[in-house]
């Protein structure tokens, strides 16, 4: 690493657009301190994007950093680095594990879903429309969770109780303000539930994504295609990235358009589409600010002259690199469903892009179109400077996201 004093990053992720403007202004990578670890966080997209489809840059913490028997008893992001799925996984591993994965999300399978994501955002629309106008109702809590969680839970057969459960442990995975002791005993709650999961399908397998991966791994044995800990990991990973972003995408994209009502005229006078609005908020407000962690094979030389030593871990800044203004201009900050060009990285990029972009995107245009056809006179309950975000520096969302859905008549004042 270079002799440059690392950015330190926030935690609590208490203002990550300032943090932006902190990485453009030390160059396309910068070294930064991610909860005591040094890494290059990479917020220009046209180097990142470069990093990314990469082969000298790899995601297997355990062969290709240096540092990661001494980091991960003590680094509360251990579990980052340390699971065994497609997520952490290098070349051939990885083809091998992404292969298991991608039927679940294939065009006639999401295009099967359809229906079943328009009846779950009806449903739970139908219930909100029984509250009293004028009544406060926290959108996040009761439209960004229940949908992607009733979604992924029909894919992996969870049933509502077993979704609640894990849903307390896998938003704890993403915190970023836990200590390792306390990260360390979520990860063993989380294993413990997912070990209950595996039994309770061996037991009684449905159809279903986690019975299917189970049957692979026990046809198969120990010399098949998924080990046991990759069985295990790779249903952590479906789970928890199965709903965690598309909880913040469908927050933001409401918390844009309530903010800006001229966005909402946009779609309602046919100058945009909802698919625009849902591209926009996921290059306005990534769902993921910086994904822990990506590794150096070699040296890599930087455009400032710097290089990114053989060992040393990257991090990948999305939030910073979709709004960069080398990308979108000067009003890249902007929330606007009519630009032109909306390119994001907010499901990565290269081999490693998210096999489940295709199945947020509906559900987040399913959830936006029948919301504000259900409720056009909805508006924020509270200034939108007033929101809280999420304590943390990888997930990007509100800690609440209260909404008033009717306004209350004069009758009923």
């Amino acid at each position: 690493m270079t002799e440059e004093q690392p950015l330190v990053l926030d935690p609590a992720g208490s203002d990550h657009h300032a943090e932006h403007r902190a990485l453009y202004a030390r160059g396309a990578a910068t070294p930064v301190d991610i909860l005591g670890v040094t890494a290059w966080s990479v917020s220009d997209p046209d180097l990142l994007k470069q990093l990314l489809t990469r082969a000298a840059v790899s995601k297997d913490a355990r062969a290709h950093w240096p540092a990661f028997a001494a980091t991960v008893p003590t680094w509360p992001l251990a579990l980052w680095v340390a699971v065994d799925n497609m997520f952490t996984a290098y070349g051939s591993d990885h083809r091998r594990l992404r292969r298991l994965i991608a039927p679940a999300f294939s065009a006639r399978r999401i295009a099967a879903l359809t229906p079943v994501v328009e009846s779950l955002v009806t449903g739970i629309l139908d219930e909100l429309e029984t509250l009293p106008a004028g009544e406060v109702v926290d959108l996040r809590e009761r439209l960004a969770y229940p949908l992607p969680i009733a979604v992924i839970g029909r894919m992996m057969g969870l049933s509502a109780g077993r979704s609640s459960g894990l849903r307390t442990v896998v938003d704890r995975v993403f915190a970023t303000t836990l200590t390792a002791e306390e990260a360390t005993a979520n990860t063993a709650t989380l294993y413990r539930l997912f070990d209950e999961l595996i039994a309770a399908k061996r037991a009684a397998p449905g159809d279903d994504m986690t019975s299917l991966l189970i049957a692979t791994r026990d046809e198969e044995g120990d010399g098949g295609s998924l080990t046991d800990a990759e069985l295990r990991d790779t249903l952590v990973l479906m789970v928890s990235a199965g709903y965690e972003t598309t909880v913040n995408v469908i927050d933001h994209a409401v918390t844009s358009l309530l903010t800006d009502p001229a966005q909402l005229a946009h779609v309602n006078v046919g100058r945009c589409g909802w698919e625009d609005v849902v591209e926009e908020a996921l290059r306005h407000e990534s769902a993921i600010k910086h994904l822990p962690m990506r590794f150096a094979l070699q040296d890599i030389p930087l455009p400032d002259g710097r290089t990114i030593r053989a060992g040393e871990a990257i991090l990948a800044s999305y939030a910073a690199a979709n709004r960069h203004p080398d990308w979108h201009g000067a009003d890249a900050d902007l929330f606007d469903a009519t630009r032109t060009t909306k390119d994001h990285l907010a499901f990565g990029h290269g081999v490693h892009f998210c096999l489940g972009a295709p199945l947020a995107r509906l559900e987040v245009a399913a959830a936006l179109r029948q919301l504000f056809a259900r409720f056009p006179e909805a508006r924020l309950a509270v200034p939108a400077e007033e929101l809280r975000p999420l304590p943390t520096l990888i997930s990007n969302g509100h800690l609440t996201l209260p909404v008033r859905l009717r306004p209350v008549s004069a009758s009923q004042a």
